[in-house]
């Protein structure tokens, strides 16, 4: 059986955002999302939710940057 990528759910951030169930690096190091010309930044926290996936990890959105131009 293959193994699966690690999956952690996205909290906070713009609600546009609608994917809240997504792959992470297994180090578990804060991530970046595209988003509308820049980037939302996550960071993990030591809180776990209970998804359809199973228990996940729970990344807590801090802050946005933007890609010049």
């Amino acid at each position: 059986m293959a193994s699966k990528a690690p999956k952690a759910v996205l909290q906070g951030g713009p609600e546009g955002i609608t994917e809240r169930i997504v792959d992470v690096d297994p180090t578990g190091g804060d991530l970046k999302v595209p988003y509308r010309g820049g980037f939302e930044h996550f960071r993990p926290t030591p809180r776990q939710w209970d998804t359809a996936d199973g228990r996940l990890p729970v990344y807590e959105w801090w802050e946005r940057t933007e890609l010049p131009g």
